[in-house]
């Protein structure tokens, strides 16, 4: 009776730590050690006995308490490798669904990039038409340019003919009608041939020069402020700087012959910037029928 309650006493004592079957296990164990040293062994060995199941049963105590605490720090870390592992595989379920985004992102440019392809094909096509067509259009820009060119040239050639033959017709008739024209300048007015004064230059004048004076277009003579003067001139339709200068050059000559002149130019147009070269020159300027006045000129 009294083994059965030990055999009962171990098997509650150690049931919770070891569970049922080992705890049955080792009181029956324990209890049959018991029993037999109760039938065997005298007090003392009992005693001892006791001592000795005492201190194994302090060490199953502490061994139980080490295992526990470390099953306790198991579960400890179990529980935060699974706390790693959920994070992990829910990192891994955003990382799968970045990467898909991703991947449709890529088809996307992919499908971009064919459509941006297919359309630099059609824009370098049409480039290409576009750069035969200004191939040929700079082409016949540039037969067109020639053909200005040529037209130009033509206009040029025909506004000297008309330039010469109108400043002819002007000369002729600013000859025939001079004393009318520059009446109330030059009083008594004569109109003469430049080889009139033949003589008197040629015996100041070395030949060159008087060659120069003989080939001015109008020359005439009477009287400026009642003194005895020499007009002489060039006539052209639209008057220019060598105008001006070639009746300065020729009256200058007639002065150095001792000869009182004043050069004129006659046209019909002429430009402000021209006048005021004559005004420099001291050359008299008569345009479209009016000799412009000095201050003016």
């Amino acid at each position: 009776m009294v083994a059965l309650m030990d055999t009962l006493s171990i098997y509650e004592q150690f049931r919770a730590s070891l569970g049922e079957e080992k705890a049955k296990g080792f009181a029956q164990t324990l209890g049959r050690m018991i029993e037999e040293a109760k039938n065997a062994a005298t007090k003392d060995d009992i005693r001892l006995l006791r001592e000795t199941v005492d201190a194994s049963t302090a060490r199953v105590d502490a061994a139980i308490a080490t295992l526990t605490e470390a099953q306790a720090r198991t579960d400890q870390r179990l529980d935060k490798l699974v706390t790693v592992v959920e994070a992990l595989a829910h990192a891994q379920v955003q990382t799968e669904k970045r990467v898909d985004r991703l991947e449709q992102a890529v088809e996307k440019l992919a499908e971009a990039q064919v459509r941006a392809e297919d359309r630099l094909e059609r824009v370098e096509a049409r480039l290409a038409g576009v750069e035969d067509r200004l191939t040929r259009l700079e082409q016949a820009v540039e037969k067109l340019a020639e053909r200005m060119n040529q037209l130009t040239a033509v206009v040029e050639k025909l506004v000297i003919r008309s330039d010469r033959h109108e400043g002819t017709l002007l000369e002729l008739k600013f000859r025939d009608r001079l004393p009318s024209y520059l009446g109330r300048y030059l009083r008594r007015a004569k109109v003469l041939q430049p080889a009139d004064l033949l003589d008197e230059v040629e015996a100041s004048l070395e030949s060159a020069e008087v060659d120069d004076f003989l080939r001015a277009d109008v020359l005439a003579q009477g009287t400026v402020n009642g003194e005895p003067t020499y007009v002489v001139g060039e006539v052209s339709y639209t008057a220019d700087a060598s105008d001006v200068e070639r009746a300065a050059r020729r009256a200058a000559l007639l002065r150095k012959a001792s000869l009182p002149a004043v050069g004129l130019v006659a046209c019909e147009a002429v430009h402000p910037e021209t006048v005021a070269y004559a005004r420099e020159q001291g050359v008299r300027v008569w345009a479209d029928g009016v000799l412009l006045d000095e201050r003016r000129a």
